[in-house]
Formats: structure tokens, sequence, C-alpha cells
């Protein structure tokens, strides 16, 4: 049996108070009465009600002024004011003050079920809200769940990565042929450079987009220390507007910013070295513009592609997941661009 709603009803009439707490409990409600604004205030502040109905005429402390206190508790219940059948203005001061509802007074069972009928409605709002709030603190709580999932299945992945990438850097070592064990340390890169998305995911408070600025910043500085050396030295400048992209994305992005960083490195200077300029910017709201650029030798037009030719293969492949190209231009140097939607 569901336990009966608890209400307070503060009015300094005698007769209505005793009539109310008659008639209200037939309707299903436990009542309490109040005689003064005070007193009911005082009710309030020391037991556990559902609803409070306040008179507004009484003595020393009308409706309003024990409306204003009641605002002061803790967790006020809702509050059904009562005034006279030519009180329209004190009504809407009423609501403005924090009122749930509020009933004309009148004589006869019309008054005590308009009443009741308000009850039930603010009942229902109380319940409304309170399922409401318990809904969204539970889709808080499985968000969370879920994102402390997903932050750990990245650090797994990313750690799966790692340890694939020592796996290669073993067998690159084992090598004697100096092509393959190149071909090996190329996939290694490959590999860290989607190993690193993951690990912006699991140490980010965002798990579904990556910040391409640090993303990017952390890899072309692990490009430049693999690409570098006293003797030949290479140097990788880095420009980024803050943009974020979803996983996938991003994976493309870093191998793309891999391969393209890789070839100017090993082929645009030769033994002397040189610098490569990545740019990652925003063209417009929904699209990005990346460029990877050198000023080295440059290639002929129609000039098959140096070693393996898997790099280019994986840079058409990745843009194409993009659903974009990469665009060549060659001069005094070579510069590479893609255009794609954020």
């Amino acid at each position: 049996m569901s336990q009966l709603a608890r209400v307070l009803y503060i009015d300094d009439d005698e007769g209505l108070r005793l009539l109310a707490e008659r008639t209200l409990s037939r309707r299903g409600f436990a009542v309490t009465t109040a005689p003064s604004g005070a007193e009911g205030v005082a009710l309030a502040s020391v037991e556990q009600f559902d609803l409070i109905a306040v008179d507004h005429y009484m003595p020393g402390q009308d409706g309003l002024e024990t409306l204003a206190a009641l605002r002061q508790l803790a967790d006020m219940p809702p509050v059904v004011y009562v005034t006279g059948s030519e009180e329209s203005r004190v009504a809407v001061a009423a609501m403005k003050a924090g009122a749930s509802d509020y009933v004309v007074k009148s004589v006869g069972d019309d008054f005590f079920n308009l009443l009741a009928a308000s009850f039930a409605q603010a009942l229902e709002r109380v319940r409304l809200r309170n399922d409401k709030a318990e809904a969204e603190a539970a889709l808080r709580a499985t968000n969370a769940r879920l994102e402390a999932l997903l932050k750990e299945v990245n650090h797994r992945v990313s750690n799966s990565l790692q340890m694939v990438s020592a796996f290669v850097q073993m067998q690159a070592s084992a090598l004697s042929d100096e092509v393959s064990r190149e071909a090996l340390k190329d996939t290694q890169r490959r590999i860290a450079a989607i190993a690193r998305v993951h690990r912006e995911l699991y140490t980010s408070n965002d798990v579904e987009t990556v910040d391409m600025g640090d993303y990017l910043t952390a890899l072309v500085k692990e490009l430049e220390e693999t690409w570098s050396s006293p003797a030949s030295p290479c140097t990788v400048r880095f420009t980024a507007e803050p943009i974020r992209l979803k996983t996938d994305k991003a994976v493309s992005v870093g191998v793309i910013v891999t391969e393209l960083v890789s070839n100017a490195c090993k082929y645009a200077y030769g033994a002397t070295g040189g610098e490569v300029r990545v740019r990652f910017l925003r063209d417009g709201d929904e699209h990005f513009v990346l460029s990877v650029e050198d000023d080295g030798a440059g290639f002929a037009e129609g000039e098959a592609a140096k070693g393996t030719g898997l790099g280019t293969k994986l840079v058409r492949a990745m843009a194409m997941s993009l659903r974009s190209e990469v665009t060549y231009e060659t001069g005094n140097g070579v510069r590479a661009t893609l255009r794609a939607a954020c």
C-alpha cells in the first residue's frame, strides 16, 4: 500500500482547518494543520511534508510573508496558495513568489475538489521532476562508465600497438638486408602514428575526438628526432589551429603526415638536411587544410616514386578515407596539400 501524501494546511480559520483535515483525509491525504503562518513555517522546518497549502489572509503574518519564509527552507515542498474570489492580483504575486499553484477559496465541496486536484497535479510535477533527475543521474553515471571503458580500451590498444612496434623493431634488427630493415622501420613509424592517437584519447577528457594540435605536435617531434642527425639535420616546423577530429580521421591525418614528412626528410635534401614545414589550419567552419612542404630538389612531372612506392599508396588510401586527395606543387621544393571536412 502506498504511503499517503503529507499535507500541511495553514489557515487562521479554525473551522476551515477542521473541515480541510476531514475532507482532504477522505480524498487520500494525511493532513496536518497550523493556525498561523509562523507556526506553519516552524512545523515545516522540523517535519517533512509533500505539499503545503497557505491561506492569504492571516493576522500577523499573511500568506505572502509565510511563502517567503517557507522559501528559506532547505527543501521547500510545492506550495498551493489559497486566495479569495476577487484576489487575482494576489494570486499572480504568489505565483511569482514561488507558489506551485493557486486555488480560489469558495464554500462547499467545490473548493476541496479543486484543492485536491491541484495537490495531485503538484505531486505529479514533483514525480516527473524527480524521475527526470534520476534518469539524468543514471545517464551521467552510464556515460562516465562508458568513458572509463573507452579510455581503458584505448589504453590497451595503444599498449598493444607499442608491443607490435617493438616486435617490428626486433625483426628489423635481426635483418642484414638494408632495404628490408628500412621497410620495417617505416612500418614501425606508421604503427607509432596510430598508437599515438589512442594515447591521446586515453590521456584526455574527450574519448571521442582528438586534439590535432597536441597530437601532431608530438608526432612531428618524434619524426624530427627520427630523421635528424648531426651530419644531416632535419628540422620540422609545425603550425596548427585548434581543431578536434574523430578518431578515424585523426588516424588518417597522422599516417599522411608521417609519410609526407618521412619522404621529405629522406628524399628532399639528401645528406645535407633541411627544413620541413607542416601546417594544419581551418578552412571555414567545416573544413581543414593540411600542408607539408620542403625546399628540396623537387621532382619532375610523371617521375616514378622513390623507394617502394608503398608510402605514396598509403597517402592516397588515407586521403580517400577522408573523401579527399593530396595534391602536389613542385618548383623550389615540394608542397603537398590536402583539404577535407572536419
